[in-house]
């Protein structure tokens, strides 16, 4: 059974402003713009989408990789990356 978490509280580094997102299973969330102060977030440098960086929680694609089961691939050339 895949037991893969979907929801994560994305919190703004900017303002503090965190709200329950659902996250995608099949792509990396390359920018966010905050509810709170309009902030545009954007992956930190080493992680592949905003989840990773500022979620509750890692993306689907990063929590299957730690188990083992890598389907992140470069995501450079896509807003919305290639994961999955």
């Amino acid at each position: 059974m895949d037991e893969t978490i979907l929801l994560s509280a994305v919190t703004c580094p900017v303002c503090g402003f965190a709200k329950a997102e659902t996250m995608p299973t099949d792509a990396c969330l390359w920018f966010y713009e905050c509810e709170g102060c309009k902030a545009m977030l954007t992956p930190r440098a080493g992680d592949c989408c905003i989840f990773c960086s500022f979620g509750s929680t890692r993306c689907p694609p990063m929590l299957k990789k730690q188990s083992g089961v890598d389907q992140c691939r470069d995501a450079s050339s896509s807003p919305r990356g290639s994961c999955g």
